[in-house]
Formats: structure tokens, C-alpha cells, sequence
């Protein structure tokens, strides 16, 4: 029996191209009560499509027909209903960000790759990190701070000098953005379970934005982050190019 394949894809011209293609050759299912997503494009588009359905609980595979593809498998439509069925899969579990704003309000949002607290003024953020309710650094000066999963931990995370966490391992990465008192301070590893909570000092002088995978809020006070393991993004990739190699090679690069 063939597989119930659901094609979406970016608005990139060459992804549109990719989607008519795939769906003349293997028809396009309705995404509920499909066997596989199959998205096309890059990795922001990867990430769109796993936010957009995490509540289907069906496994996405994707081709890459954008700039960047970590989260990618090589475009082909070579044998691709038998790439699907030998596909190997890994699980996600996003961290929940939780952010409260100067104006009283309150804005939550699920994060695949990480949670990001940046300035947004001309002057250095000015921090303070508690860990479990535990104030753990009463004072980090520096253009930002994020605090990465595993899965995300080759993006934004070591684009900061941040480490590269192996797929399976149960710890996040607290890493630092040019950080300039403590000096040169790299940041921590914590373990998946940690309540990580970010507070703004000085936020009228030295305001502050939050991000969740892109999602911008402005003129933060305090940011709670905690792994969300109710929510589990399946993730299919090509046998032997899985997520754990690949962020064991890139680590050899």
C-alpha cells in the first residue's frame, strides 16, 4: 500500500517548482490523516511546517530546496516513496518560552531551535539568570543571551561560540552573546528539566527583545524557558545522515 503524502512548500520559486512536481508524480494528501509531511524548502520553512502541525502528530521529512537545510535531506525524486519508508526519525521536544512585557502583558510560544534575549537599544542588556528559582548570576552584561536544544544547538547557539549538544543528550545550552562583564563568560550547560528564568535589569535604559524561533517580542521584564516534553515534533531523515550524525560531523568541519 502506498504511503498518504501531504507535499507544502516555501513560496521560493524553485520549492513551487519542487511541489507541482511531487504532486503530479505522487498525488497530495490533506496533511490530517497523512502518513508523512513532506516539506520543501529551507530550514525556516522546516521549522513553520513543525510549529504549524505539531498538533497532527505525523512525522515530517524535508527536502532541501532553500539557502540552509540542517534540518534537510538532500532533494531527489529518485525511489522517494522507498526513502520515506527507510527513513530514520528523531524526536524534538521544544522549549516553552514564557515573557513578560513592560505593559503588563504576557506572551508565550514554543521554541524548536532556541529562546534568544537580545538588546534593543544602543547600551548593553544588563541580566540576571536564576536557574530552578535559584539566582545563579546576578549580573551579565552583553548583547544577549539564548538558551539552545540540542537540535538547535548548531544554529544561532554556535553561531555564539555556543557547544554543539549531541541529539539524545538531556541538557540545554545557556550561552552567551558577546558578553562583556563576566568577561568573555561562554555560558553553561543545564540539565533538560531546568526552569530558566531571564529578568531585565535597568529595562527602561537598556530595553530588551525575546525570541522563540523568530517570534519577536519587544520590551521584555522577565523570560521563563522550560523544555515542553508534552509537545514531540517527529523528524525523519535519510538512513545514515540522521540528526545525531550530522551534529557529530559538524563538530569536524
Amino acid at each position: 500500500m502506498s504511503l498518504k503524502i501531504a507535499f507544502c512548500a516555501s513560496n521560493a520559486p524553485i520549492a513551487q517548482a519542487a511541489l507541482a512536481g511531487l504532486t503530479r508524480r505522487y498525488g497530495n494528501h490533506a496533511e490530517d490523516g497523512a502518513d508523512v509531511i513532506v516539506a520543501l524548502g529551507g530550514d525556516g520553512f522546516m521549522l513553520h511546517t513543525l510549529h504549524r502541525t505539531e498538533a497532527l502528530a505525523v512525522p515530517v521529512y524535508g527536502m532541501n530546496r532553500g539557502t540552509v537545510g540542517f534540518l534537510m535531506n538532500e532533494y531527489s525524486e529518485h525511489a522517494f516513496e522507498e526513502r520515506l519508508a527507510a527513513a530514520e526519525e528523531a524526536v524534538i521536544n521544544p522549549l516553552s518560552m514564557r515573557a513578560h512585557r513592560a505593559d503588563g502583558s504576557e506572551h508565550r510560544a514554543l521554541a524548536i531551535n532556541e529562546v534568544s534575549l537580545l538588546r534593543a537599544g544602543p547600551q548593553a542588556a544588563r541580566l540576571a539568570i536564576y536557574v530552578d528559582g535559584r539566582l545563579r548570576m546576578p549580573e551579565l552584561v552583553c548583547d544577549g543571551a539564548l538558551l539552545a536544544t540540542p537540535a538547535g544547538s548548531t544554529a544561532y547557539n554556535y553561531s555564539a561560540h555556543g557547544p554543539i549538544l549531541p541529539i539524545g543528550a538531556d541538557v540545554l545550552a545557556l550561552t552567551a552573546v558577546a558578553a562583556f562583564r563576566p568577561r568573555r563568560w561562554r555560558g553553561a550547560l543545564l540539565p533538560k528539566t531546568a526552569d530558566v528564568t531571564f529578568e531585565v535589569l535597568e529595562p527602561e535604559k537598556r530595553p530588551v527583545m525575546a525570541e522563540a524561533d523568530s517570534q519577536s517580542v519587544r520590551d521584555v521584564l522577565r523570560v521563563e524557558i522550560r523544555s515542553e516534553p508534552k509537545v514531540a515534533h517527529r523528524v525523519l531523515f535519510d538512513p545514515g545522515h540522521g540528526l545525531e550524525e550530522r551534529l557529530i560531523r559538524e563538530q569536524f568541519v
